[in-house]
């Protein structure tokens, strides 16, 4: 893969609406895309999910544009790398800052991809031509909730995932379950319990969900084995799997029914993947995660959820649940809850060259 350039652009876009944690309410999106060229002129495209602020990770726009210029670009100007499985290995020397790595590490799969003259989920070991499309409902009233879920199961999604937190979780879900008797919901929690909540979190057995979303701390996995084994409901972890090694250790001591997988997170495509295929060898049911990205990272979601293992509706959504327009085309869409795999080369979308350059706040270049 001979590279001759690098480029970084810096975006920002509003959302169409707040999206509300207990962490933090996102209300504009500034995101990272990443440009690769190679010798031909063939471009690879991937995206830097970090958030503005440290409340998902302790990752920022910031901190992913200082890692990329100064360590992980000039590694990569550095060596050769016949392909993309190469680059998790390359960047080992740099310790965590895994979203930064992804960044550039799936800019380098789709252009692989590209070069290869085949769609990255068949680059992957992807096996669908569709993959199941749920969303997030991120309320602060369950008037709210129940307004817009009417909306996305009309729009054809599969699941839908609802935050909660100790102000905000029994009667909220309660009350969406006896709208919805039938509806497959799972509640996320981002870490908002710890264990003094027992009680509180066995109260939601009787609610039929899906699962439990990291309900305790973001960098547990021992105690969530204790809780697990008090539950009936599937604990599903999330912040606390950042590595294979993580998702391996948290399978062993049973803390975990489920994993969602999010490539930002995790350090890039090869990383998810492991991750993917030791839960599948063991039976541990995986998800797509999402980050509130832009159509870049949607698009390395999509390839990724084509693997055999993702059974569950991943948060994969359509373009126009964030955005008024994406800043790739086609946009994402849902049809009878589920989303195309392309198969063209690469992630199989183009940039939208205008609406990046219209969001665009900052841009930096390197040349090998």
């Amino acid at each position: 893969m001979k590279i001759r350039s690098v480029q970084i652009y810096v975006i920002q876009i509003p959302l169409k609406t707040p999206f509300i944690t207990h962490l933090d309410t996102v209300r504009e999106r500034q995101g990272i895309i990443v440009e690769v060229t190679d010798a031909d002129g063939n471009k690879g495209y991937g995206e830097g999910v970090a958030f503005s602020s440290p409340w998902y990770t302790e990752e920022t726009v910031e901190t992913c544009l200082h890692m990329l210029s100064d360590f992980l670009i000039p590694l990569l100007q550095k060596q050769t790398i016949k392909q993309p499985e190469e680059v998790s290995h390359l960047f080992q020397s740099i310790r965590r800052n895994h979203m930064a790595k992804a960044a550039l590490e799936t800019a380098l799969w789709d252009l692989y991809a590209k070069q290869q003259s085949k769609p990255l989920a068949k680059i992957l070991g992807g096996t669908r031509e569709k993959v199941a499309s749920g969303v997030v409902v991120a309320a602060d009233s369950v008037t709210r909730a129940l307004k817009d879920i009417e909306k996305y199961l009309e729009d054809g999604y599969q699941r839908v995932k609802v935050k909660i937190n100790p102000h905000q979780d029994y009667s909220f879900l309660s009350e969406i379950r006896r709208y919805y008797p039938n509806l497959p919901i799972m509640a996320d929690a981002n870490s908002a319990y710890s264990l003094k909540d027992l009680d509180r979190l066995k109260a939601l057995d009787e609610l039929n969900l899906l699962m439990i979303e990291q309900p305790l701390a973001y960098d547990d996995i021992v105690e969530h084995a204790i809780l697990q084994k008090e539950l009936k409901t599937p604990i599903c972890l999330d912040e606390s799997i950042v590595t294979f090694a993580d998702a391996r250790k948290a399978i062993e001591l049973g803390s975990c029914k489920i994993i969602n997988i999010k490539v930002g997170r995790v350090g890039g495509l090869y990383e998810a993947k492991r991750i993917h295929d030791y839960c599948y060898d063991r039976g541990i049911e995986v998800w797509c995660g999402g980050m509130i990205e832009f159509g870049i990272s949607r698009a390395h979601n999509i390839a990724l959820a084509s693997l055999p293992g993702f059974t569950i509706p991943g948060d994969i959504s359509a373009s126009n649940r964030f955005w008024e327009e994406d800043i790739i085309f086609p946009e994402v869409g849902v049809e009878n809850g589920f989303i195309h795999v392309p198969g063209e080369p690469g992630i199989g979308f183009k940039i939208n060259e205008k609406r990046l350059q219209e969001k665009l706040q900052a841009k930096r270049s390197f040349v090998f």
